[in-house]
Formats: structure tokens, C-alpha cells, sequence
């Protein structure tokens, strides 16, 4: 059956969806961005400009980074950047409850055209 993906267009530029929640609870997971961007094949980099276009958006920090020191750097999720994974993922949840008649809908109307496909031979 299909999947959904959410993304949430805040304006130009100006966007939430799967990747910046994922790399959200890898950082948290992991305690450190550049952990949770290598977890998800990134560079510090780039996982870095991730986060600060959401802090852009939102006009606060949505992780708070440690410096480096006798026990490592690191990095922890602030309040805002936990309730944007927990009202991104209820909002996820919602979304694909509200569609599952829709999308088993379409897996059938492709399912169905696949087996009207004649084979050569």
C-alpha cells in the first residue's frame, strides 16, 4: 500500500517535512548533530544548515549545542524542538488515519491495471 509524507509550507523557503523531524530525533537520539547527520548519511554541514533553517523559521532554537571539553561536545533537542517532532508526528498520524481508504483506493486502481497488462509471448 502507498505511504504518506507530510511537508509543511510555512512559505517560500520555508519548509518542515520527513528529513528535518528525522534528523530532529537523530540528534536527539544520538546527542550530537553531527551524529545525527552522519546517521542519516549527511554532512555536519549540512545537517547544521538544516537546523538553523528551522530555527529561522521559528525564530528560536530548536537545538542547543554543547562545546567541545573534557567530555565531548554535544547536543540536546529544546522544548520547541521536541513539540515540533511531536506535533509533526501527530499531525503524521492524523493525516494517514483520515487517508487509508483513499490510498487503498489508489493501490487498487494500480494493482488492477497491472493485471490488465498482457504480457508478450
Amino acid at each position: 500500500m502507498a505511504d504518506l509524507s507530510i511537508r509543511i509550507d510555512f512559505g517560500p523557503d520555508l519548509r518542515v517535512g520527513p528529513g528535518k523531524i528525522a534528523l530532529l530525533e537523530q540528534i536527539a537520539a544520538l546527542g550530537s548533530i553531527s551524529a545525527g547527520g552522519r546517521a542519516m548519511d549527511m554532512s555536519y554541514r549540512r545537517a547544521w544548515e538544516l537546523i538553523e533553517e528551522l530555527n529561522s523559521i521559528f525564530g528560536k532554537p530548536v537545538v542547543e549545542s554543547r562545546s567541545g571539553g573534557r567530555k565531548g561536545g554535544g547536543a540536546t533537542l529544546t522544548p520547541l524542538g521536541l513539540s515540533l517532532i511531536s506535533r509533526y508526528r501527530a499531525m503524521e498520524r492524523a493525516a494517514a488515519a483520515a487517508t487509508v481508504p483513499h490510498l487503498a483506493a489508489l493501490s487498487e486502481e494500480i494493482a488492477s491495471a497491472a493485471d490488465q497488462v498482457e504480457l508478450p509471448g
